[in-house]
C-alpha cells in the first residue's frame, strides 16, 4: 500500500477523538458541526458528548475562532447576510453571530464595491446590465443600501 492509501489515512480504525482532531486540523469547526460529522461514528451520544466536552475543555473547539475563521475567509467576497447565514448554519450562539455581523456592517459598502469592481469594473450600460449587477451583489449577501450605493457610484466614476 502506498502511504496515502493506508487504512488510517482513509479514516478506518480512528477513534472518535482521532476523527474529531482530524476535522479540526483541516479547519475550525463548531461543536455542532463536529456533532453532525461524528454522530455516525459514535457508539453512543454520551460517548460523543464526552469527547466533545474534553476537546472543548482543552480549547480545541472555540466558537470565537470559528467566527474569526469564517470572517477571514469570507468577508472579502460576501456580504453580511451571507456570512450570517453561514455562521448560523454552524450552530453558533446567536449573540456571537449578531456581534460578528454588526462588525461587518461597517465595511459593507467598501467590500461590495471591491467585489463589484473585480466582477464588472465598469458602470452598467443599460437597465438590464444594472439589474444583473444588482442581482449579483444581492446573491453575494450584500444589503440593499450597500448595493444601491455601489451601483449608483459606478455611474459617477
Amino acid at each position: 500500500m502506498t502511504p496515502d492509501k493506508t487504512p488510517a489515512a482513509a479514516g478506518f480504525g480512528l477513534s472518535l477523538k482521532g476523527r474529531a482532531l482530524r476535522c479540526l486540523a483541516q479547519r475550525e469547526h463548531s461543536r455542532t458541526e463536529l456533532e453532525r460529522k461524528l454522530a455516525a461514528h459514535a457508539e453512543s451520544p454520551e460517548q460523543l458528548a464526552q469527547v466533545l466536552d474534553d476537546l472543548q475543555a482543552k480549547d480545541f473547539i472555540s466558537e470565537a475562532r470559528v467566527v474569526e475563521s469564517v470572517i477571514n475567509r469570507r468577508a472579502a467576497r460576501f456580504g453580511a447576510a451571507r456570512i450570517r447565514h453561514e455562521l448560523q448554519g454552524k450552530g453558533l450562539a446567536p449573540e456571537a453571530v449578531a456581534e460578528a455581523v454588526s462588525s461587518l456592517k461597517a465595511s459593507e459598502v467598501e467590500r461590495a464595491r471591491e467585489v463589484w469592481r473585480r466582477k464588472f469594473g465598469a458602470p452598467a450600460a443599460d437597465a438590464a446590465a444594472l439589474g444583473k449587477q444588482m442581482r449579483f451583489l444581492a446573491a453575494r449577501g450584500f444589503g440593499a443600501e450597500a448595493i444601491r450605493r455601489v451601483v449608483s457610484q459606478a455611474d459617477e466614476d
